[in-house]
C-alpha cells in the first residue's frame, strides 16, 4: 500500500505546485517529511542538494528516490508517474486555452498573483532547513558556507553544481571531523 501513498503524495505536490520544480519542493517536503516520514529533514536536505547537482528537472529526480527508497521499483514508477502524468496531461489540455486567452487581465493576473506564494514557500522552505544546519554546524559555519556559496555563485559566477560539490566536501573533509 505504500505505492498508493506515492501515488497521492506526490500527485498532489505535483499538481498542486505551479510553476515548475522549485515552487513543488515545499509541497514535496511537506509530503516527504512531514505527512509521511519517507526522509528525515537531514536526508531531504541532502538528498535536495544532490539531486541539484545532476541534470533534469528537480521533482523527478525527488520523486525517483523517494519512490524507490520507500517501495523499491514499483515506488519509483509509481512516484514518476505521480510527479509527471498529472503535468503533461494539464500541459496538453490546457495549452490551447491559454493560448487563446493569453492577453487577457485575468489570465496575467493569476500569473503575477502566484509568484508571491512561491516566493513565501521558498523563503519557508528555505528558513527550515537553515535552522536544522546551525542547530546541527552551529551559526558560524552556517554563515560562512552561506556567504562563500553567495560569493561563488553570485559574484564569481560558479554554477551552482559545483557550490554543491565543493559543499559535500567540505561537509565530509571538515566538517564530518568537528561534528563526532
Amino acid at each position: 500500500m505504500e505505492w498508493l501513498k506515492l501515488l497521492l503524495g506526490f500527485f498532489l505536490s505535483n499538481a498542486l505546485g505551479y510553476g515548475g520544480g522549485p515552487s513543488s519542493i515545499p509541497l514535496m517536503y511537506r509530503e516527504i517529511v512531514d505527512h509521511y516520514g519517507w526522509l528525515s529533514d537531514a536526508q531531504f536536505s541532502n538528498m535536495l542538494a544532490l539531486g541539484n547537482t545532476l541534470p533534469g528537472p528537480i521533482a523527478t529526480k525527488i520523486a525517483a528516490y523517494v519512490g524507490y527508497d520507500a517501495a523499491g521499483p514499483i515506488g519509483l514508477l509509481t512516484a514518476l508517474a505521480a510527479t509527471t502524468v498529472p503535468s503533461a496531461v494539464a500541459l496538453i489540455a490546457l495549452l490551447g486555452l491559454l493560448n487563446k486567452y493569453r492577453q487577457s487581465n485575468a489570465v496575467k493576473g493569476m500569473t503575477l498573483l502566484v509568484q508571491p506564494v512561491i516566493a513565501v514557500m521558498m523563503v519557508a522552505l528555505t528558513w527550515q532547513l537553515g535552522s536544522k544546519a546551525i542547530d546541527t554546524i552551529g551559526i558560524w559555519q552556517s554563515l560562512a558556507i552561506a556567504i562563500v556559496a553567495f560569493w561563488a555563485m553570485a559574484i564569481r559566477k560558479i554554477h551552482p553544481a559545483f557550490v554543491v560539490i565543493a559543499a559535500f566536501v567540505y561537509g565530509g573533509l571538515v566538517l564530518s571531523h568537528v561534528l563526532i
